[in-house]
């Protein structure tokens, strides 16, 4: 355990890429600090953001407490890296765009099944025939096989004739990437992307099939989101190699459909950009005529509220050539500095204003060892007990259900971080954190009323969790800020178990 403290600074981290001022390489540091302020006016949770060109970072920021180091749930930004695998294996001739998915395999249902002439063409421009999206957060809580899954979706319309977005299907390229390659998507990736392009600690969820969900469960930092868009930016060239074939490039981000702007697993936009796009708006824009990539993580519901300010300062922001902008460089600089700073207005910091770090009405040393334990009511969870301990300037909030106790430690007056598996599903998109940090603070509103905020910096969910004590009765009240689904849980209430 560790306090969660900064100093406001960029953390450091080697994410091997060059650094400029944004002038030497002609942008307009004055439009980025335009677009921060719109940001921040709109409410906007933008967590980090990185900006490249011509070779340059050029500005990054994290917002308190993420920092560079910290890996990041991309969601559906691993479609993107999907389809470069897609890339490789065509390239290496292990398959092409007309294959039959059924043919790769056995158990796939033959003609005249509907979903028999689906082709990998069909998986990477979302037009397999199915009349509705599946999302991942309803497969991550299967136990049965996803392929398998898959080919019980009903095919509404013959594959390749419309879109419909579906994470079912960038599930069943990395199924086929297995099946060609004989390893994970993953494994896959590492010699061909990954390692080339200096992107190192990743990890990648596994479905029940032992297959990395191609549209999801990718875990990288905020620069190997941006290092993705920079290869594309670069036409598939990394430090004077063609890592990926031009090519394959070309066609991935160009719409294969006017209708949908859709690539294969890239969101094109007007204008000749395009952009890798995750939930809660983890995004890398590309920007290929100016040389430039913008790298996003966020807890935003909605990336189309996003776009219009991305679109709106750039790529007016790029200029053709570098030019004398030290003074707008210098007020970057110090808007950089106030965004980073763990004092700036966030809305995780004022949620603990005008509260106690001590339960009003009693003195700090009244209850400096004070363990509170309650059996709580039959419920949905199926949790037994709750338990409040009180001790050294900070309350650990303990939680026991069938798979032993959870535990989330956080400050009294301060913030601390620590690891936790506190179930909680239903409000993290089908996510299940296991020994995950979380960064939590605990405050008091009132002589009955504890309020803590569990921040999960390795993603964009934050949970407010509200404990109503009222006389031997407890009621704790949980709410996330973004999800797919609920952003609520029922209450859960208990009565005091004394000793």
């Amino acid at each position: 355990m560790s306090a969660a403290t900064s100093d406001g600074v960029v953390a450091r981290f080697d994410d091997g890429l060059a650094r400029a001022r944004p002038s030497a390489v002609g942008v307009d540091a004055g439009a980025i600090v335009a677009w921060l302020d719109d940001v921040e006016r709109a409410g906007l949770d933008v967590h980090a953001f990185m900006l490249h060109r011509h070779g340059k970072v050029v500005a990054e920021g994290w917002r308190w407490p993420y920092h560079a180091g910290r890996r990041r749930n991309l969601h559906s930004v691993a479609k993107s890296f999907t389809a470069c695998a897609i890339g490789f294996a065509i390239e290496e001739g292990r398959l092409r765009l007309d294959d039959r998915v059924a043919d790769f395999f056995p158990n796939a249902p033959a003609a005249p099944h509907p979903g028999a002439a689906m082709t990998v063409a069909d998986l990477l421009t979302m037009r397999t025939g199915h009349a509705g999206e599946t999302s991942g957060a309803l497969w991550r809580q299967l136990t049965t096989s996803w392929i398998d899954a898959f080919f019980a979706i009903p095919v509404a319309t013959p594959p390749g004739s419309s879109f419909v977005y579906t994470s079912a299907a960038s599930y069943m390229l990395s199924a086929i990437i297995s099946r060609v390659s004989g390893q994970t998507l993953h494994a896959y990736l590492k010699p061909r992307l990954f390692a080339p392009l200096g992107i190192h600690g990743e990890t990648w969820d596994l479905g029940t099939d032992g297959i990395n969900p191609g549209g999801n469960g990718l875990w990288a930092r905020t620069a190997d989101l941006l290092k993705l868009g920079i290869l594309h930016a670069q036409r598939g060239v990394w430090a004077g190699r063609q890592v990926l074939p031009r090519a394959w490039i070309e066609a991935a981000t160009r719409a294969q459909e006017a209708s949908n702007r859709y690539g294969y697993h890239w969101w094109v936009h007007d204008g000749g950009s395009y952009s890798a796009i995750g939930v809660f708006t983890q995004l890398a824009r590309v920007f290929p005529e100016a040389g430039a990539t913008l790298a996003v993580t966020g807890a935003i519901k909605g990336s189309k509220r996003l776009m219009p300010l991305i679109e709106w300062h750039f790529p007016s922001a790029f200029r053709a050539a570098p030019f004398d902008g030290a003074e707008a460089d210098a007020r970057l600089d110090a808007a950089l500095a106030r965004w980073r700073s763990p004092n700036a207005d966030l809305p995780w910091q004022r949620a603990f204003d005008g509260t106690h770090a001590v339960r009003p009405g009693e003195a700090g040393e009244d209850r400096a060892r004070d363990d509170w334990r309650f059996r709580l009511d039959p419920n949905e969870a199926g949790a037994t007990e709750l338990r409040f301990v009180f001790a050294a300037g900070q309350c650990e909030c303990r939680l026991v259900d069938a798979d032993g106790e959870h535990v989330v430690k956080a400050g009294l007056g301060g913030w601390i971080e620590s690891t936790t598996s506190m179930p909680g599903t239903e409000l993290h998109h089908g996510y299940r954190f296991i020994d995950s940090p979380v960064v939590a603070r605990a405050g008091w509103l009132d002589a009955a009323t504890l309020r803590m905020v569990w921040l999960y910096p390795e993603t964009a969910f934050r949970d407010t969790v509200e404990c109503r004590f009222d006389g031997e009765r407890v009621t704790l009240r949980r709410a996330v800020n973004v999800n797919g689904g609920a952003l609520e849980q029922p209450p859960l209430g208990g009565q005091r178990l004394r000793a």
